[in-house]
């Protein structure tokens, strides 16, 4: 999931635009993009837009994010959205492990009485100094979380953190990724707000990436294409994870346990990094050699 764009659930006429665009994922907002009033109209949108979708390869995935769950919106999101088979559904201000798990068992609680089988995942937002806190465990509380998702505008704004100086964007990002890396779920990052800053948008992306992100937040088609200038694996990463896999299959038939690839020493933690890059390539491409929508 190299992008990911954001979709306010009261434009519907973005909607088809989104979805049969470039974006790996399409996120579709009953949160902070709906003004209050207007809820029940976006629910309604999201959902009727996503029954009336065809899913699969070739397709994005479709993530909803919904209201808080300690919101007076959460339940209705949740009955509205569930029936339409989201891939992921995204939760904002889940502080704890516990939060989590109580969220969980709302959602199994609507399944069981909308008579859904379990399958959604569930993505959830650090985007708090207690969630960040927390990220470990809230990263690990149910076997549905799939990913950490950084929200450094909560939580940098309200507490006047800089985003514009480096060192603080890069301690939070690598505390996520190593929360996320912990419970062997990803990490995404979260949106930069300033579109006529592409540079802003590239510098963070390319940190995020550096730090073992699997993609970005975009809230503009136009941000696209750039993430996935900086997420997708280049043909040299490419070929050398290629040759650490080749070397290491040929060290193990050897009776071997390591072995040196262009001058380097690799093993298992090295082995596994280029599995990841091999896999992470090997999705990209499937996606593109998908039928069209």
């Amino acid at each position: 999931m190299r992008s990911k764009l954001f979709v306010p659930g009261v434009r519907p006429d973005l909607f088809d635009k989104a979805w049969t665009g470039l974006a790996d994922a399409v996120s579709f907002d009953l949160e902070d993009a709906v003004a209050d009033a207007r809820k029940a109209e976006a629910r309604g949108n999201v959902a009727g837009f996503l029954q009336s979708r065809a899913r699969g390869p070739g397709m994005p995935l479709a993530i909803v994010r919904t209201n808080a769950p300690a919101s007076p919106e959460f339940e209705a999101d949740l009955a509205a959205v569930l029936p339409a088979a989201p891939d992921l559904v995204n939760l904002p201000k889940t502080d704890s492990a516990d939060d989590v798990r109580a969220a969980v068992a709302r959602i199994e609680a609507q399944e069981r009485a909308l008579g859904l089988a379990p399958s959604a995942g569930l993505l959830l937002n650090i985007e708090t100094p207690r969630a960040l806190r927390n990220a470990a465990a809230i990263a690990a509380a149910h076997p549905r979380v799939a990913g950490l998702q950084l929200g450094l505008g909560d939580l940098f704004e309200p507490n006047g953190i800089r985003r514009d100086v480096s060192a603080h964007v890069q301690a939070v990002m690598l505390q996520v990724a190593l929360a996320a890396a912990e419970a062997g779920v990803f990490a995404c990052d979260g949106a930069w707000a300033d579109l006529g800053d592409d540079a802003g948008f590239q510098r963070e992306a390319q940190l995020a990436r550096e730090l073992g992100f699997v993609g970005k937040s975009c809230i503009h088609p136009r941000q696209v294409p750039l993430a996935h200038a900086i997420f997708s694996v280049d043909a040299d990463e490419l070929a050398r994870a290629q040759r650490v896999v080749d070397g290491a299959a040929e060290a193990r038939r050897d009776g071997n346990a390591v072995c040196v690839v262009d001058g380097r020493m690799v093993d298992a933690p090295y082995l596994r990094r280029a599995e990841r890059v091999l896999a992470q390539a090997h999705r990209a491409a499937r996606a593109r050699s998908a039928p069209a929508q």
